[in-house]
């Protein structure tokens, strides 16, 4: 166990792990009879959004706790969490902290002191099932499970259409049978299915869990590489999209946005965050639609559900923690209103599942040609499998990505993931 956790605290440039919750907490402050907590979070668009709505409709069930609220990229917030969680101090630390759910058990099993346990404040069985694995340890629950990163297959129906097919030909499809239809219209448009940048492995992440699989054993420590015929059968669908010639291809965010905002593509399977960026290009209007994310081929218990990204909520273990729960609980814990704020305003779905029912969720979305989009991704948010993302998403995917330019390269697979496994065991254990 010493040896694990050592790996996980090198895997996150931890200084050590001495946490001492209780030494000059400065997370909460009393000004006159009112208390301030503060919360971190990134995304001034989204999450930062959110917080804010929040507090606007805690103000008016607690007025005496204000929520101070601090912008910060998430790359900073992850080293500044470690700095000072390492450091054997609480100084300096918020009340409220977001952390992506990939790395919600490196935190939460390297510093357990430094977590305020949620299970009091919140109902476990009141948010999207796939989310509580991440967000808890030994069913103690920590977390406040935020947005769902429920993917799907956002397409043109323009260009479906313009060869000679309709939604219903790509709809609830598997990798295989979706890169069929790509050949089909790349043949009768001439326009490649999708982008794909062949150093990020985000859709081999959505492709594993829709069998319910993961990087890891369900320890979500043992590195699972070789032998995991799931992870190999997404490996070859990666390595078919690029053969075959119907995938754009890009180096970065701003690459992969303009290649469908230009219409340059005319697929997009990724999570439902996306929506927004897709809706800034306005010419295209009614020429959209979603469907099911895409099964992996070859495996009868894979479903035409997944996840990509998402992120959830976290008391830390300082002064004004049960002020901060109280927060959370009467928000984000519990609030239908707040949700349907989220979604009216941002286009965020949370995982809050008594709000997944709400009759905001029906609106039809003109841009989407009066589909109700939110309501298919609510109904999918729920059939996600659950997975353990365990302590090393990011450490294996960084060996993975160069096992998939060995494969890209010519290498055979089966040896690519057996070396992979050999390098995660000597790195991870």
């Amino acid at each position: 166990m010493k040896k694990m956790i050592t790996a996980i605290a090198a895997s996150v440039t931890i200084l050590g792990l001495a946490a001492c919750a209780g030494e000059e907490s400065t997370g909460g402050t009393q000004v006159g009879g009112t208390q301030e907590i503060t919360a971190w979070a990134w995304d001034p668009n989204f999450n930062i959004r959110a917080l804010n709505l929040a507090t606007e409709i805690f103000e008016g069930i607690n007025p005496d706790i204000t929520v101070n609220v601090v912008e910060n990229a998430q790359d900073s917030i992850i080293q500044q969490l470690n700095v000072m969680m390492s450091s054997g101090t609480a100084n300096g630390l918020p009340n409220i902290v977001l952390i992506e759910d990939y790395r919600a058990q490196v935190f939460l099993q390297a510093f357990p002191d430094m977590f305020f346990e949620m299970s009091d404040f919140i109902d476990v069985n009141e948010f999207a099932p796939y989310k509580i694995p991440m967000t808890s340890i030994d069913g103690r629950q920590y977390g406040v499970p935020f947005d769902t990163g429920a993917t799907g297959l956002y397409v043109r129906t323009d260009i479906l259409e313009s060869a000679g097919l309709s939604v219903a030909d790509v709809t609830d499809l598997d990798w295989d049978q979706l890169i069929e239809v790509g050949l089909q219209v790349k043949e009768a448009t001439g326009l490649p299915m999708m982008t794909l940048d062949p150093s990020d492995l985000g859709i081999i992440r959505s492709m594993i869990q829709t069998t319910g699989t993961w990087y890891t054993e369900e320890d979500g420590i043992t590195p699972f590489i070789e032998g995991n015929e799931q992870l190999k059968a997404g490996f070859e669908v990666f390595r078919r999209l690029i053969d075959e010639g119907i995938v754009l291809p890009v180096t970065d965010w701003s690459q992969f946005v303009s290649g469908f905002n230009n219409g340059d593509v005319w697929a997009v399977p990724t999570g439902n965050w996306i929506t927004a960026s897709i809706m800034a290009a306005e010419d295209q209007a009614g020429n959209w639609a979603v469907v099911s994310q895409p099964r992996l081929p070859g495996f009868a218990n894979s479903v035409n559900a997944s996840n990509l990204g998402g992120s959830s909520w976290y008391v830390l273990n300082v002064d004004g923690k049960e002020a901060a729960a109280e927060f959370l609980a009467s928000t984000f814990g519990s609030s239908i209103e707040l949700y349907e704020s989220l979604l009216n305003e941002i286009g965020a779905i949370g995982t809050f599942i008594p709000a997944l029912a709400s009759s905001v969720m029906d609106q039809e979305v003109e841009f989407f040609g009066g589909q109700r989009i939110f309501s298919d991704f609510a109904d999918w948010t729920q059939q996600i499998p659950q997975v353990n993302f365990g302590l090393h998403t990011y450490a294996l995917e960084d060996i993975l990505a160069v096992a998939m330019q060995s494969y890209l390269n010519g290498q055979d697979l089966d040896q690519v993931l057996r070396d992979a496994q050999a390098q995660a065991n000597n790195q991870l254990n």
